[in-house]
């Protein structure tokens, strides 16, 4: 039996399986957390690997592949010495930055047509660009640039070379997934000065080896890895559950956004994987659960007892939002009143609010012509029993929940297969629910979307 490994580098974990690289059968799994914040240093998630491998884990594995979590800027000085701890995604101080770039620019349309999407501060051209203004010492001393999933894949090959792959780059801001180039004029704009930057390796293409003789896979983003696991096929819209909420696509087409609502990123396939991100998602439901005094299943209890909706809207920014673009924004809860300001209804308020916010990220996709036959429905949250019952009607489709598994990792660990083999895996496919909407609740779900709309919309034209 041939082992194959992939590891998923996420913001809160690092998480590793081991499969049968004939079918994908996952025969051993582990993990380890991360330090919280956004932002960390790197050797962090170096040591969480480490420990998750620690065991024995990788015993007989011929090659692995990582994928990690996106956009996360790690600057490197002129030996490979990480400058500064790393910002993640989700930090948010560089808002005020991609405002100023879109300027600079000339408008979101100018920057979807260069490089496919429009500066948010989640984009690691927005945090080269606070670099810049705010830490002149650190970015003196900085000569490279690096991805989560691009300094450790150079840790795992004990290397000095960083290599990339066309979907991880895709989400930098200065890579182009429709002409597959840098833009380093884009990056001299935001940094005032070229930096060396990854080579973009192809999909199949090992990036070298382990000291201890691994092959190693040039890696992906952890939404590319995620479709990757899935085996998506264009038609296919998965709406991921997870720290952040992404609803995303296999497309054969790049797409080029003039709103910058849908980032046309490029998938691990050597296709084009349409996203739409926001930054809240399974933690309005943990924070809910504890303003309720519950756990996630004492939530799920709770919407399950509470009435039909009752106009009470949950607006979840509770840390800014990514889409709509409103990163000082905050949570607010509109349509109170003594019949619903009850634990119940506010439970099911959260999960109404937080699955329109992926409503809305469908809708965006399928309006840039993304054909939508079949929803997957992934990530933690999905396992709740009170989203799983609210979302086929909010979607307004069929949602299809694959058995809970590790589906970044398993798509690194599908990549890896690819590069050891040179041919895609076929692997068997993994049992899932087909979760119908019922015509009592698509009824509901209409007046649920629009009173959510509004809300939204009061606080958008706000600003």
């Amino acid at each position: 039996m041939t082992l194959v490994a992939g590891i998923d580098s996420s913001t809160q974990s690092t998480k590793i399986v081991v499969c049968d690289a004939a079918d994908g059968t996952v025969l051993r799994q582990a993990s380890a957390p991360h330090p919280p914040g956004t932002e960390v240093d790197p050797n962090a998630w170096w040591e969480a690997y480490l420990k998750a491998a620690e065991n024995g884990l990788l015993e007989g594995v011929s090659a692995l592949s990582l994928a990690g979590q996106q956009h996360g800027m790690v600057a490197l000085d002129d030996v490979g010495e990480v400058v500064r701890p790393a910002l993640l995604w989700n930090d948010v101080r560089s808002a005020a930055a991609a405002r100023d770039l879109i300027a600079e620019l000339g408008g979101r349309q100018a920057w979807t047509q260069a490089v496919q999407v429009s500066p948010v501060a989640s984009l690691t051209i927005t945090k080269l660009r606070w670099l810049a203004e705010h830490e002149p010492a650190h970015a003196a001393r900085t000569r490279s640039i690096a991805l989560p999933h691009d300094w450790l894949t150079q840790r795992l090959l004990t290397t000095t070379a960083l290599v990339t792959d066309r979907g991880d780059a895709s989400g930098t801001g200065y890579w182009s997934s429709a002409t597959g180039a840098y833009r380093e004029d884009l990056l001299r704009l935001a940094f005032g000065r070229s930096l060396e930057l990854p080579t973009v390796m192809a999909p199949d293409q090992p990036a070298g080896h382990t000291p201890d003789g691994l092959l190693v896979a040039a890696g992906t983003g952890d939404n590319m890895g995620a479709a990757l696991g899935l085996d998506l096929c264009p038609g296919d819209i998965v709406v991921s559950l997870g720290t952040s909420g992404t609803a995303f696509a296999v497309h054969d087409q790049p797409t080029s956004d003039a709103s910058g609502t849908v980032a046309g990123f490029a998938d691990a396939t050597g296709r084009f994987l349409p996203l739409v991100a926001t930054l809240n998602a399974a933690r309005v439901l943990t924070a809910t659960a504890t303003l309720l005094g519950a756990d996630l299943a004492g939530l799920d209890d709770l919407v399950g007892r509470a009435k039909a909706h009752s106009g009470l809207v949950f607006l979840p920014y509770l840390d800014g939002e990514r889409t709509p673009n409103l990163p000082d924004a905050h949570g607010s809860l509109t349509g109170l009143t003594r019949d619903n300001m009850t634990p119940e209804q506010l439970a099911r308020a959260a999960v109404e609010g937080m699955l329109c916010g992926l409503v809305d990220a469908v809708e965006a996709l399928t309006g840039q012509g993304v054909p939508l036959r079949r929803l997957f429905l992934i990530g933690g949250a999905a396992r709740s029993t009170a989203v799983q019952a609210l979302a086929p009607a909010l979607f307004g489709v069929p949602v299809v929940v694959p058995e809970p598994q590790e589906y970044v990792a398993l798509g690194a660990a599908a990549q890896a297969s690819w590069a050891l083999a040179g041919e895609r895996p076929g692997w068997l496919a993994r049992p899932a629910r087909m979760l119908e909407p019922l015509a009592a609740d698509l009824a509901a779900a209409g007046e649920i979307r629009s009173g959510y709309r509004q809300a939204r919309d009061r606080v958008v034209q706000q600003g």
